[in-house]
């Protein structure tokens, strides 16, 4: 089976992009029940800034710039509610944040992550995720959670070598 991959191309709208990652977050709190509060939204819309890694501080600093008073555990709280909701993903060894573009199917995801410009590509392999399952099966381990996340280098940074 092929992976589905989501990056970023340099040629695209990126207000569109977020838009669209917001949409799409009130889409799913809706259906599912859950209240998307103004801090929780902004949050999501501050992580779909740009297409990096953000961390829980550089979200707060930007919360701060906006003129809103919050302390670390608000901006940890709004993260945990969004990575609950599938809205977004937590990228360990960088201990960031990225959106995930398709939150309506619960999935586990592979990021590939450029260490020279940070950007992070999201796949949907799920060839990796039945491969895991079953080596995990095969010494008797019963996988509840995978993550994989492959540093390297992107396209476009190779191609600028």
């Amino acid at each position: 089976m092929q992976a589905e991959s989501h990056s970023i191309h340099h040629a695209h709208d990126h207000n569109q992009c977020v838009n669209e990652a917001l949409e799409k977050a009130e889409q799913v709190c809706s259906e599912r029940g859950l209240r998307l509060t103004a801090l929780r939204k902004r949050v999501l819309e501050l992580v779909w800034g740009s297409h990096k890694p953000v961390g829980a501080y550089d979200v707060l600093d930007a919360l701060s710039s906006d003129g809103k008073k919050a302390a670390p555990p608000t901006v940890y709280r709004a993260l945990e509610f969004l990575m609950e909701a599938g809205l977004v993903h937590r990228l360990d060894s960088l201990n960031a944040f990225i959106g995930c573009p398709d939150p309506r199917h619960p999935h586990s995801a592979q990021f590939l992550i450029c260490r020279t410009c940070q950007s992070v590509i999201e796949l949907d392999a799920s060839n990796i995720d039945a491969a895991i399952s079953a080596a995990a099966n095969a010494e008797g381990f019963s996988a509840e959670e995978q993550m994989l996340e492959v540093q390297g280098v992107c396209r476009e940074c190779l191609a600028e070598r």
